[in-house]
């Protein structure tokens, strides 16, 4: 019996020592950082305990039925803030809960009547959250009104935006730039991200500068009070002197005026400058008036935009729907757009659990969502879905299981290809052009398609990588240090490595 034990010991002894030997060379394998990434780390000033990093090879097998190898992870479980990587988190759980072919709804109410082509009465148009109500939506909405066979309009206009909570409309901001797009509030009846953009140029014909700007305003004027300068393009806009007066803001009766000032190079073709100058009611009025105007319709006297419930005896004169959720998803994802993400998240909580939508009524539909598809993410923080927050977090780690779980989805096409791509557009359209160019000769070409963060102190990447070989890659890394801003180099070293099939035999698992 002695014996028995004695071998039964050194057994277990024995099988103890191998999966821990087994178990150590697993570690070594995961926790190995490529030599060009670490050099580009100590090259520009970033500790390795800064960085978290997650790559895993994702194998194909039957719809639904993909699987990933831990190819390498640095500090992978550590959660840490992603920047604007957490859109990934928002635009696939809303694609498959919304669908993408979810549309948002503007109704448009009257207390009036239509009569010999004259609508008597106010409108109140009631929002739900479209990301997108652009100029071009906004002129097909004018062409349905008239369809209803309204030529004028004798009333005023007024704003339900009961959708949303009063708090997710205030206009807080996480670096005091108020007047930058980026930092545009979630609004029901957002229209045009409320941003003014100015296209400023030589004019080709003489030594004057031509002002446009978009989207049109009924009654804003630009005052040209600039000069030409012989001077290189470059910092152009900290030359540049913008005003609306005072007096005339937020007065929807009364004409605006943007004044323009100062220095502006000779040498520049064409540049954007946008800013956020205006209130929402303001805005909305003046731009609805203009599409009123410029699809041929009148006002029987200039209208006063203001908030306002829809009254119970209104009527319904037009459900007007946006562009499906697929395309604001690939805005959102190619373009980093902010307000639009944020919009997605009050979506979700506004079609789940009722208006009026909250932040944390978004962050429970996802946190459901997650559970329903196996991922229990418990250090995780959703404060907007944007990552446009000092607040948000999220591991390496999490985010590759969630860029699994989303080729295992039926939307998983449409998120893929909502992500930006290296060297051909959006915010990856200037990253990696160099190492891609070894590629051309390929008949099949390996490609990058990856959603970028930024914030002072963060620098982000998460997407996929299809290698040289055909293998695809999920791959999550956050930097948060103050250097991070430093830390592109060594993204773009990580992401060539695996572009090139950077994992060795000895790395795999």
């Amino acid at each position: 019996m002695r014996s028995y034990f004695l071998r039964y010991s050194t057994l277990i002894a024995a099988l103890f020592w191998l999966v821990s030997l087994s178990a150590a060379a697993n570690n070594a394998a995961v926790l190995d950082i490529p030599k060009s990434v670490t050099s580009s780390l100590e090259r520009n000033q970033i500790p390795k305990d800064a960085i978290s990093i997650s790559v895993i090879e994702i194998e194909p097998g039957r719809p639904g039925k993909h699987v990933a190898k831990n190819i390498l992870g640095w500090r992978p479980e550590v959660v840490m803030n992603p920047a604007s990587t957490m859109k990934l988190l928002t635009t696939l759980s809303g694609l498959d809960i919304l669908g993408p072919q979810y549309r948002w709804r503007t109704n448009i109410y009257t207390d009036g009547i239509i009569r010999q082509g004259v609508l008597k009465g106010n409108l109140y148009l009631q929002g739900t959250g479209d990301p997108k109500l652009i100029p071009e939506e906004l002129a097909k909405m004018m062409k349905e009104l008239q369809n209803l066979g309204i030529q004028k309009i004798d009333g005023n206009l007024f704003f339900d935006r009961s959708a949303y909570a009063p708090s997710v409309m205030e206009h807080n901001t996480i670096d005091g730039e108020s007047l930058r797009a980026y930092n545009v509030p979630p609004d029901p009846l957002l229209y045009a991200f409320r941003t003014l953009s100015f296209q400023l140029g030589k004019s080709r014909t003489a030594d004057f500068i031509d002002i446009s700007y978009t989207p049109a305003l009924s009654q804003l004027k630009v005052s040209n009070q600039m000069q030409l300068v012989d001077r290189p393009c470059d910092n152009w806009k900290s030359n540049i002197g913008f005003k609306l007066d005072p007096e005339e803001i937020g007065n929807t009766d009364q004409a605006l005026t943007a004044q323009f000032s100062g220095a502006f190079p000779s040498s520049c073709k064409g540049v954007n400058f946008n800013i956020v100058a205006l209130d929402a009611n303001t805005f909305l009025t003046q731009g609805f008036a203009a599409a009123w105007e410029l699809a041929g319709g009148t006002w029987a006297k200039p209208p006063i935009g203001k908030d306002g419930s829809v009254p119970l005896a209104a009527r319904l004169l037009l459900q007007f729907e946006g562009i499906k959720l697929a395309d604001d998803v690939l805005d959102i994802n190619k373009y980093s757009n902010n307000v639009m993400a944020r919009q997605v998240l009050l979506t979700l909580a506004l079609e789940k659990m009722g208006k009026p939508a909250t932040t944390a009524n978004g962050d429970l539909v996802i946190q459901s969502w997650l559970k329903q598809n196996g991922l229990n993410f418990t250090d995780l923080v959703i404060e907007n879905g944007s990552g446009l927050s000092r607040n948000e977090a999220i591991s390496a780690e999490q985010m590759n299981q969630l860029l699994l779980t989303a080729r295992n989805l039926p939307v998983a096409e449409v998120f893929y290809n909502s992500l930006p791509i290296a060297g051909t557009d959006g915010t990856m359209r200037n990253r990696l052009l160099g190492q891609l160019r070894k590629f051309l000769h390929l008949k099949k070409k390996p490609e990058a398609r990856i959603k970028t963060g930024s914030l002072a102190d963060v620098r982000a990447i998460s997407g996929y990588v299809l290698s040289k070989s055909g293998k695809m890659y999920a791959v999550t890394s956050f930097i948060n240090h103050p250097n991070a801003w430093r830390g592109l180099e060594a993204h773009d070293q990580l992401l060539t490595w695996l572009l090139e099939d950077g994992p060795e035999p000895k790395h795999a698992r």
